[in-house]
């Protein structure tokens, strides 16, 4: 008696999954103007969590950013309020359903992911899962001694544009001070800003994330670190910076 295998059903499994992931993007695309929707908003909602939560797991990071997508609130990203996110200029809820889209985009490419790795067990840990955190980051490395000033740091933010520095020991990174935590340091303890040091506010040790790794993982850091800034690596080098605004840019789709 013939024995029947079912060693292609993974691959048809996860064929299947792409192909109702794809529907589920194609069908938000009416609700940014392309055409009429034929459901409320709310109904497409509730099956694109259900969707992601069958297919990629209740526990899924990306479920999670779905729902904070859902919100309209860009802060939501990171579950934290210590600062906010730089604007995008656009009105909350296109840049909400553009956040959507995007997580959409990015469990296809989870999913794809998964499909290619299949065969690969022992490397399933490792595969790179949507756009990698190098994609995004700010290439700049704006930095200063952990010596100089708040006020120097001050000026510095405000003429670099930035949110954030890297601050040195004129040897490595020993840390990094970001704009909000300079100004509730200055306010709270009353200090002064020309003759404090800023290592007496900076956080340390610098939290880093290699830059091959998904913007998910870079998500996952800053909310288990309760930072928005993360340092990008290659090879235990830093090469960049990235920041919830970087996120929140690439989830609204502005690049």
């Amino acid at each position: 008696m013939a024995v029947l295998t079912n060693s292609k059903k993974p691959r048809v499994s996860f064929d299947r999954s792409i192909e109702r992931m794809r529907e589920q993007l194609a069908e938000l695309a009416p609700f940014l103007g392309k055409g009429k929707p034929t459901r409320s908003l709310d109904e497409f909602d509730f099956d694109a969590e259900q969707l992601i939560g069958d297919l990629l797991g209740q526990t899924s990071d990306l479920l999670h950013a779905y729902e904070y997508a859902e919100l309209g609130e860009a802060a939501g990203l990171v579950n934290m309020t210590d600062e906010a996110p730089e604007g995008t200029g656009m009105d909350s809820q296109r840049q909400s359903l553009l956040q959507r889209s995007r997580v959409l985009e990015s469990c296809i490419s989870e999913l794809e992911a998964r499909r290619s790795a299949e065969p690969k067990k022992t490397k399933v840990g490792r595969t790179l899962i949507g756009p990698q955190v190098a994609e995004h980051m700010s290439p700049e490395i704006r930095s200063l001694s952990q010596d100089a000033t708040l006020q120097e740091a001050g000026q510095l933010m405000q003429k670099w544009k930035t949110g954030s520095l890297l601050l040195t020991d004129k040897q490595s990174y020993v840390g990094f001070i970001t704009d909000s935590m300079l100004a509730r340091e200055v306010v709270a303890n009353g200090l002064n800003p020309a003759a404090t040091a800023v290592k007496t506010c900076m956080r340390k040790p610098v939290v880093a994330i290699a830059g091959d790794r998904p913007i998910i993982e870079a998500v996952r850091l800053m909310k288990e670190q309760a930072t928005r800034h993360l340092a990008v690596t290659q090879d235990g080098q830093i090469l960049g910076v990235i920041s919830v605004s970087n996120i929140l840019r690439y989830y609204s789709g502005v690049v």
